[in-house]
């Protein structure tokens, strides 16, 4: 935000680029599920997209999804997993962004198991991990669709995007990030407030591109964002980003 008349809320990069790099950071929650063809949605113990793209669920060995998907004459089941960002803050609707991920499910190949839980591992630690092979199962889903849910709208995202794009590297640190940096982002969250008058605002979350916020008139809601100067590449640039952003709304 800055000096002078009231702008209009300011929303994320709409590039494929951009949006690709929110649904990767998105597809790093551990809320999801998974609805499969004839079944409904069923339990989903786990879900990653791994550093080359590939996305991995963990399901009960015994439930209705993994029989479903051993039995498919084809090899394969048309599903959606679907995972969700949140707030754990105090909101009306605390709903950030919801990723839907369409394609087909499929057998992990055995020997392939050991590699694959590694690489889950590596980019989500997860307990459920430690029952592959036991009590739970393995499964690729082989990606034909991404849709992108955020600010009341939505963006469909190439699939080879998807894969290519990286979670934002302040991802893994927003809450801690927050904690830490409390005092400044709750004088830009007044500055803000002050725009907004009566309407109450939140501090949603933040990113590499800047800080959101969520602003919530008597009915509905909306997400604006302050933008950085420029897009951060480190969680050590954040303190010097939110400074410059005081400094523009004074």
């Amino acid at each position: 935000m800055t000096a002078g008349p009231t702008p209009p809320p300011v929303q994320p990069d709409r590039s494929a680029a951009a949006a690709a790099e929110r649904a990767r950071t998105v597809a790093t929650r551990p809320v999801a599920a998974v609805q499969a063809l004839g079944l409904g949605t069923s339990r989903l113990l786990a879900t990653a997209t791994l550093d080359d793209g590939r996305v991995l669920v963990v399901v009960p060995r015994s439930g209705g999804l993994a029989t479903a998907v051993r039995e498919a004459p084809e090899g394969d089941l048309a599903a959606k997993v679907t995972v969700t960002s949140r707030s754990t803050r105090p909101l009306r609707n605390p709903l950030r962004a919801r990723l839907e991920l369409a394609g087909w499910l499929m057998p992990v190949p055995a020997e392939d198991e050991a590699e694959l839980v590694l690489a889950f591992a590596a980019v989500r630690p997860d307990a459920g991990l430690l029952d592959v092979g036991l009590s739970a199962t393995l499964l690729r889903l082989d990606v034909a669709e991404v849709l992108l849910h955020e600010g009341g709208g939505w963006t469909e995202i190439p699939p080879e995007e998807y894969a290519a794009a990286r979670p934002d590297p302040l991802g893994a640190a927003e809450d801690d990030l927050v904690v830490e940096h409390a005092g400044p982002l709750a004088e830009l969250c007044a500055r803000v407030q002050a725009w907004a008058g009566e309407d109450p605002v939140h501090l949603l979350g933040l990113d590499r591109h800047g800080v959101l916020f969520r602003v919530e008139p008597r009915t509905g809601c909306y997400d604006l964002r302050t933008p950085f100067p420029s897009p951060l590449t480190s969680t050590g640039e954040l303190p010097a980003a939110v400074r410059t952003l005081l400094t523009c709304v004074r």
